[in-house]
């Protein structure tokens, strides 16, 4: 009953919160690995874990990723005793680089350098993503306005781009 009690605990105060299923499918997982690796003697692999346990590979990689402690983005991977190198400076982010609020800041200020009608054209067409047409039909003007119009927008955006 206190080992129930103490992994309860540990279950339900832990820093991620892991389903049950996907956290008994890892112990079994890493039961299986213990298994294999007496009666193989190497290290088995996540095929030959997941053949044993009657399961999908996938699910056995899903399930032992997931009871995995958090690792601090400040933790150092190395100290030469000067510089220390942190797990952050060795993830990358693709999405928010320097050369994307660059071009954030320059889109918009490309952006106020329009007319209204411009503006909102070019807002209905490249980030409400409609038709030429369906602008039309909401503005009230011929597509071949639109087209015109949005051609011109464009144009002088790319001067200020």
């Amino acid at each position: 009953m206190i080992i129930g009690e103490i992994r309860r605990h540990l279950r339900d105060y832990n820093p991620i919160r892991v389903s049950r299923s996907l956290r008994d499918t890892a112990y079994k997982a890493l039961q299986a690995k213990e298994r294999l690796t007496s009666t193989l003697s190497r290290e088995p692999t996540v095929d030959e874990i997941a053949k044993e346990l009657e399961t999908d590979r996938c699910e056995i990689v899903m399930a032992l990723d997931a009871i995995q402690d958090p690792v601090s983005l400040f933790e150092p991977v190395y100290h030469d005793g000067t510089d220390a190198l942190f797990v952050m400076d060795q993830v990358s982010d693709d999405k928010n680089t320097d050369n994307t609020w660059v071009e954030s800041i320059a889109l918009s200020e490309a952006l106020k350098r329009l007319t209204e009608r411009e503006k909102h054209i070019i807002d209905l067409r490249f980030f409400r993503g409609r038709t030429q047409m369906e602008v039309a039909e909401e503005i009230g003007i011929s597509q071949a306005q639109v087209s015109r119009l949005e051609k011109s927008a464009l144009k002088n955006m790319r001067k200020y781009m």
